[in-house]
């Protein structure tokens, strides 16, 4: 894979809202046409996700909000926000940039701009 199709994860300090925040597991697969990302964001609801593109940079933000009642007899995960943030290579379309969630997964499509996708030329003549 060449460098300007190369998503880039960056390390971030910031905290999307007070606790504790989480760097979702995030697959990445590019083809011709797009870069989709799917991020695993579990316990958190459509409605508390957050996706931004600023200057070639992707932050994914997503917070926790399962809503439980009662009173904790054991507890093996504590309950995190989500935040991830990506440099992202020239030559997208981000005013084309959709998003779907299905049952706590992410699938974020990055559509690569016309002058970057590959296209076969035809030769016409004797």
């Amino acid at each position: 894979m060449n460098e300007k199709n190369t998503v880039t994860a960056q390390e971030s300090p910031e905290i999307f809202k007070s606790g504790k925040t989480n760097a979702p597991d995030v697959d990445i697969w590019i083809n011709d046409e797009e870069i989709l990302l799917v991020a695993d964001l579990p316990g958190v609801a459509k409605e508390d996700i957050a996706i931004n593109i600023e200057n070639n940079t992707l932050t994914l933000e997503g917070g926790f909000s399962a809503d439980l009642h009662g009173t904790l007899q054991r507890q093996e995960f504590e309950p995190f926000d989500h935040r991830r943030i990506f440099t992202l290579p020239k030559g997208l379309d981000v005013e084309k940039t959709t998003a779907e969630f299905k049952q706590g997964v992410l699938y974020l499509h990055l559509p690569k701009s016309s002058s970057v996708v590959p296209c076969q030329i035809k030769i016409t003549g004797t």
